[in-house]
């Protein structure tokens, strides 16, 4: 299996979401971070499996939360570069990309 490399600003989306969830309901920033964890087990299972959406970016969608995972995959590596509710502007990980 493939390491994930968890960018900074993907590892920040994740904690703001976390938080967001846990103040709506507690223990529910909990299992999206649980949800996340499965996702991202899944892709290292299996790095090319998922649809490639812009240019060399991937892109898997969390079960039970509306979130994506977008990553790419770099010779022995995957990098996670932002993890966004799906409702939001692509740009927003896009400029990670382009970065």
């Amino acid at each position: 299996m493939f390491p994930i490399i968890i960018r900074p600003l993907a590892e920040n989306d994740i904690k703001e979401a976390s938080i967001w969830y846990n103040k709506t309901r507690g223990g529910l920033g909990d299992e999206f971070l649980l949800a996340v964890e499965a996702k991202l087990y899944q892709i290292r299972r299996n790095p090319k499996g998922y649809q490639s959406i812009y240019k060399a970016v991937r892109r898997v969608l969390t079960d039970r939360f509306p979130y994506g995972i977008f990553y790419i995959v770099e010779q022995d590596k995957i990098y996670n570069l932002a993890v966004v509710h799906t409702s939001r502007n692509p740009k927003h990980w896009i400029t990670r990309y382009e970065a």
